[in-house]
């Protein structure tokens, strides 16, 4: 087995356009948890109305992506204030059921028979990006020894990275802010931010909708990447593997979230690609593991160092203890 092609295979899933997205979305739930304490459990669901707002925008009203994409940021500043009027006067688990049922609920919707003359159905959307890689700069894939990008993952990696430090940047300024403390106040105790003055309801929507947005963001990145979104490509496992990134990297950390979807991608890489060269060069007998089982192995192996991580360092890898809040309200 070569492991240094194996390692090649890791590095490129580690920086690769995926971990940008992926990045970017936990960037948004960090937002509401790490810095409001909102249990937002549907993340996915701003995902998917960011890229199917983006890809009906193009396909059915011929508007120009970067229009798109501002569409699908809007759909998610509707959908957070339709799912945050209601309940972020609750206690934090009505917001965490709202969420996990919506984005299950426009799922559903996306893949119905009535929706499917323009969101495709079950057979989803295609071709919307070229706009996109038609202005790409890049004439040459990139080379560093064995790790290798071709030019369309090179261009995506660059605007997605791009976007994700720019979000990240913005959080930055954001929390050392006057609003960002009052975010923590909120986090720490609602009723003693209410008792000095602070409308807390309007402090949780504004954090629901900026966190909203970015996985709306994220979203349309995802889709520009595949150029083709059905709706079952938005599943409610993706939300927990952001809330696994999120916490491998520490919660209300700005970085928390970019290095954990870092190490999230390359543990996941690392591991598909070293079990199928140990398969190949006859280290794991095929009795003992099929191909088909790979897949699970890697999630299941990453959910085992999650696991020790929580035991170890519960606050992730640069996340501080005292900021980890799991009783939130």
């Amino acid at each position: 087995m070569d492991v240094l092609a194996v390692l090649s295979v890791a590095v490129r899933g580690a920086l690769g356009p995926e971990a940008a997205i992926y990045a970017l979305a936990a960037i948004g739930l960090n937002i509401h948890f790490g810095y409001t304490g909102l249990l937002n459990f549907g993340q996915v669901g701003f995902m998917l109305v960011g890229a199917y707002g983006t890809a009906i925008s193009v396909l059915s009203f011929d508007a120009p992506l970067w229009a798109g994409v501002l569409v699908g940021m809007a759909c998610a500043v509707v959908l957070a204030l339709v799912l945050g009027i209601p309940t972020l006067r609750l206690r934090g688990d009505y917001l965490a059921i709202a969420t996990i049922a919506a984005a299950e609920v426009l799922r559903y919707l996306y893949r119905s028979s009535f929706a499917e003359p323009v969101t495709g159905g079950v057979f989803g959307l295609v071709q919307f990006a070229g706009e996109f890689y038609a202005v790409n700069p890049y004439t040459a894939p990139l080379e560093l020894g064995p790790l290798r990008f071709n030019e369309r993952a090179l261009w995506l990696m660059t605007v997605a990275w791009g976007i994700t430090f720019l979000a990240a940047g913005l959080v930055w300024l954001l929390v050392h802010s006057p609003w960002g403390r009052v975010l923590r106040a909120v986090r720490e105790d609602e009723d003693a931010a209410r008792s000095l003055g602070k409308n807390v309801f309007a402090y949780k929507m504004q954090a629901l909708v900026l966190g909203g947005v970015l996985g709306a963001l994220a979203g349309s990145l995802l889709a520009i990447n595949s150029q083709a979104i059905t709706p079952d490509a938005f599943i409610p496992i993706i939300t927990f593997y952001l809330w696994t990134i999120m916490i491998l990297g520490g919660a209300s950390r700005v970085l928390g979230p970019i290095l954990g979807s870092i190490v999230f991608w390359f543990l996941l890489t690392f591991l598909d690609a070293f079990l199928r060269g140990a398969m190949s060069a006859g280290w794991i007998p095929g009795s003992l593991l099929a191909p088909s089982d790979i897949g699970a192995v890697r999630f299941a192996a990453v959910g085992l160092g999650l696991m020790l991580l929580m035991v170890f360092r519960p606050a992730g890898l640069i996340g501080n203890q005292k900021e980890l809040r799991l009783d939130v309200r």
